[in-house]
């Protein structure tokens, strides 16, 4: 007995990064097989992980995505044994194996101002970053992430200067998520080991007009090369000021299906870094209050939720990143475009955190750098502990209020910058509104605007014209397939290469190649099954399955139709 990948005549090897099916040799006489896999390989009861009986070919495929699991000199065994007209046969000797992630990710480049970018690790169905500030140790954050992507909107977000971003310090590891239900409870969730610490350099955030530059995921789509991408993009932008002249410390991608950007199929989170990678773990918490955005300035913000904001003109804005999927995953990716005909057209928005109320006044008298205390037209109103916005854009500052007595203001800390008179005092109060400060379509008509492909790949089902499928030859050896329409007796096992962005796999055969009637279908969390068939001429698919995409269809691309033939069973009588 032994544990493979893709074909049965593979050279037998202990590690897998996922999981494997098995093969044995044939046991004449046998009407059945049973097979047992167990966390010891005594196979006692509170050690069995799975097991199935009934098997008339002898392969299985393992219909769980099963955890990362290592040990000394294995973790996880296999054995079976084989059914007869007299009962069970002896258990075979165990097959023992571990499953362990292969590398450990590492930076990819080119890097982008605002993002962090690692080598994918076979078997991964997620990664777990984990964010440090290099002048302060104590503030970090660990979120996780199904790309292997993230932007740095903790460092940027109501922080943009060099001293939370000029330098990140980040560590990410693999994950991977068990999928399908185990008999002892194995976790449902294993790690591999957190990588070297890495250190980022981003340059100093640009200012000046916000311009969309480029979709990344392994290829680059921008506007001298328009791209297809097999996953959700990361999104790269630069400067702050928008098409009116102002600027705008955050900021919101928005995904369209048309060119005039005025149907909108996906809304980003409000971000304040250079670059926006959608997070299934939902948004940042963003300040509700005036106080709660001033906390916010020294501290990374916490994953929680982001209020809908409004457009310029006042409709709602629903981000993507809070619609949940029945997981708890947010549904943050995007369908087929039907590339190279279809592509999305994407723009970010410039945003500002408007207060709902407050009171305003002018500075009557010069108010220098330093100063703590400020002379206003009228203080009505203004207390101490208020908070305030002293200055016009772009040198608007906070600052807090330590007392007021007539019209002098006194502070708590020293003003940053010089401000003059007639400059606006303003206490906001109340709740805090996110809103655009532009159209959608002024923004593209002003050629902030580009457009990218998506298309998922479909499943690789096979090597030079050769399927991926094992099984009982029609004179009762175990093979792998070696023609292109290949002949099993019993019930042959396919598998598959492996699909980014993907949960589940959905396996279909048909009778005929077209048209394509569905004579049976199977969803597992594996890259193999085996196809319950009756002798004749079948086709089959697979296609993996993201229940991430927004909407209700959730399949991806199907594979090519795979042609086999099922016979029935040849005799030959022995003298």
């Amino acid at each position: 007995m032994h544990g493979f990948l893709l074909r049965v005549d593979e050279p037998v090897v202990h590690t897998f990064s996922r999981t494997p099916s098995f093969a044995w040799n044939p046991v004449r006489g046998a009407r059945s097989y049973e097979i047992e896999l167990a966390t010891s390989q005594t196979f006692s009861d509170n050690s069995i992980v799975w097991s199935t009986a009934g098997l008339k070919t002898p392969a299985v495929a393992v219909p769980i995505s099963l955890p990362w699991i290592s040990g000394q000199p294995y973790s996880l065994y296999a054995h079976v044994r084989a059914l007869t007209a007299h009962g069970p046969g002896s258990w075979s000797t165990p097959f023992g194996f571990n499953m362990r992630w292969p590398v450990v990710p590492a930076p990819l480049y080119p890097s982008y101002p605002g993002l962090l970018r690692w080598t994918a690790v076979p078997g991964a169905s997620a990664y777990s970053v984990w964010i440090q500030d290099p002048a302060d140790p104590t503030l970090s954050k660990i979120f996780w992430t199904r790309t292997n992507m993230a932007d740095e909107r903790e460092l940027y977000t109501f922080h943009q200067d060099p001293s939370w971003t000029g330098t990140v310090l980040w560590r990410v590891r693999a994950e991977r998520q068990l999928v399908g239900k185990t008999q002892n409870g194995l976790p449902a969730v294993s790690y591999g080991p957190w990588s070297h610490v890495y250190a980022s350099t981003n340059p100093a955030f640009a200012t000046g007009p916000l311009n969309v530059l480029s979709s990344v995921s392994n290829v680059v789509s921008n506007s001298a090369n328009t791209r297809s991408h097999e996953v959700m993009p990361a999104f790269i932008f630069s400067g702050d000021t928008s098409i009116w002249g102002t600027p705008h410390p955050l900021y919101r991608v928005v995904v369209f299906t048309d060119q005039d950007c005025l149907n909108p199929v996906f809304y980003g989170a409000v971000v304040g870094s250079p670059a926006y990678v959608p997070r299934e773990v939902g948004p940042l918490a963003m300040p509700t209050t005036v106080d709660d955005e001033t906390n916010d300035q020294t501290a990374f913000l916490a994953d929680g939720v982001e209020p809908d904001g409004f457009t310029a003109d006042g409709a709602t804005v629903h981000t993507n990143e809070m619609d949940k999927a029945s997981w708890g995953a947010a549904k943050v990716d995007l369908w087929d475009s039907d590339w190279p005909g279809g592509r999305y057209y994407w723009t970010v928005m410039p945003v500002d955190a408007v207060p709902d109320q407050q009171l305003a006044t002018k500075l009557t008298a010069v108010a220098s750098a330093g100063a703590t205390t400020i002379t206003v037209a009228d203080a009505t109103g203004i207390g101490a502990s208020d908070h305030i916005l002293v200055g016009d854009a772009p040198t608007t500052e906070q600052a807090v209020v330590s007392a007021v007595a007539g019209s002098s203001i006194t502070l708590v800390a020293g003003l940053q910058k010089p401000h003059g008179i007639g400059e606006a005092v303003v206490r906001p109060s109340g709740g805090i509104k996110y809103r655009d400060a532009e159209l959608m379509q002024d923004a593209c008509a002003s050629g902030r605007e580009l457009s990218f492909g998506k298309t998922n790949d479909p499943a690789v089902t096979g090597q030079s014209s050769t399927p991926y499928v094992s099984g009982l030859s029609p004179t009762g050896s175990l093979v792998a397939a070696k023609t292109r329409a290949p002949k099993f007796y019993g019930t042959p096992l396919i598998a598959w290469q492996p699909t980014l962005a993907t949960d589940w796999y959905e396996v279909q055969w048909s009778h005929t190649r077209y048209p394509w009637r569905i004579a049976g279908s199977g969803l597992t969390a594996s890259t193999s099954a085996l196809l319950p068939l009756k002798p004749g001429n079948w086709y089959y698919r697979v296609r993996g399955v993201d229940t991430l995409l927004a909407g209700t269809k959730t399949g991806l691309s199907w594979s090519d139709p795979v042609r086999l033939v099922v016979t029935k069973p040849r005799f030959k009588i022995v003298h």
